[in-house]
């Protein structure tokens, strides 16, 4: 629940200020990262509190979900940047 109000209060914070600067899309992007970037926080801890409790077949679902998570935000990032060059790219005439 906390990461959810975290994240929930991350988004209006700067919402609101990056959407009056940058397009939609890009704004989206941003929090998109954000929130992979949360999720893998929490993967993480979680990966930790398994090992920690000995429990073999949580560890390995939640390195999983890791991995998974990680490779999501990668490709959050890259549609992020091209979103931003796109947006920064002067207008052929």
């Amino acid at each position: 629940m906390k990461l959810k109000t975290l994240a929930f209060a991350t988004l209006i914070a700067f919402g609101g200020a990056a959407f009056a600067q940058a397009p939609a899309t890009v704004t989206a992007d941003k929090a998109a990262v954000t929130a992979d970037k949360a999720a893998i926080k929490a993967d993480k801890a979680q990966v930790k509190a398994d090992t920690k409790a000995g429990d073999k077949a949580a560890v390995a679902t939640d390195k999983a979900k890791l991995k998974a998570d990680q490779a999501q935000l990668k490709q959050d990032q890259t549609k992020a940047a091209a979103d931003k060059k796109a947006e920064t790219a002067p207008v052929k005439k």
